[in-house]
């Protein structure tokens, strides 16, 4: 998904540390809450799919296949979705993640936004992954305890990766289904149904949070479980069920 770009600012996710402060807006959505349903219904069974295939990377996928989908994640501020897979199929065809160098890397991803500094950021990855010629990626999710703390930890750990990445790439590995990607469709389809306010110009931690919780309230009221929300709010706005 596109949208606000990332920050690896260190994100404080206790409950704790939450004030929920923004507050749904009174606001007619009859127009639209039917359209949210009967969009699900139609496209249930295509998520469920969806969201199945994204298990399957957990469980079956190596650690390269866990890898180049953080690099899909960390391409996608600023840039669409489609052309974000397509300058990773480049990278994976010319093996370019682990062995490309900063100038093939920032050729290659010429299609996407902001190509310089991904490409430093994709070098910076793979410097925290690789360890004694294997990627330990998988070895460093699992020593958390939740999708909250594996989310936590690629945040702050992960350069040009914010909670919005994250979260993409945890449900994208079948690992995030009760997270919120915050991206703009999202955003813009949240203010309609009255869930928040408006849409905000900048996305702080501490408010991506409290947004994240009232979606997953909204979520709750209407038995649309997270996972499919986001899929059926972004399916409003583009029309397609990606990634």
């Amino acid at each position: 998904m596109d949208d606000l770009p990332g920050g690896a600012a260190q994100n404080q996710e206790t409950a704790a540390g939450l004030n929920h402060s923004v507050k749904p807006r009174a606001r007619n959505t009859h127009g639209i809450l039917p359209e949210i349903r009967s969009i699900h219904l139609a496209i249930k069974s295509d998520i469920e799919a969806r969201l199945a295939s994204f298990r399957e990377l957990w469980l079956h996928g190596s650690g390269e296949e866990l890898l180049c989908e953080l690099v899909f994640c960390l391409l996608t501020p600023q840039s669409r979705a489609r052309q974000c897979e397509k300058a990773l199929g480049l990278l994976v065809e010319r093996d370019l993640i682990i062995n490309g160098s900063f100038d093939d890397l920032s050729a290659t991803l010429n299609i996407v936004r902001f190509r310089n500094t991904k490409a430093a950021n994709i070098i910076q990855l793979r410097q925290q992954m690789l360890y004694n010629g294997g990627i330990i990626l998988r070895r460093e999710l699992e020593a958390r305890n939740s999708a909250m703390q594996m989310r936590e930890w690629l945040a702050g750990s992960v350069h040009g990766m914010g909670l919005k990445e994250a979260s993409h790439y945890l449900r994208n590995i079948g690992l995030g289904d009760d997270l919120a990607i915050l991206d703009r469709h999202i955003l813009k389809n949240l203010a309609l149904l009255g869930v928040i306010p408006d849409v905000p110009s900048t996305q702080t931690p501490k408010r991506y949070l409290e947004t994240e919780s009232l979606m997953r309230a909204f979520a709750r009221r209407t038995r649309i479980p997270m996972a499919h929300l986001d899929f059926v709010l972004w399916y409003r706005e583009t029309g397609d069920i990606f990634k």
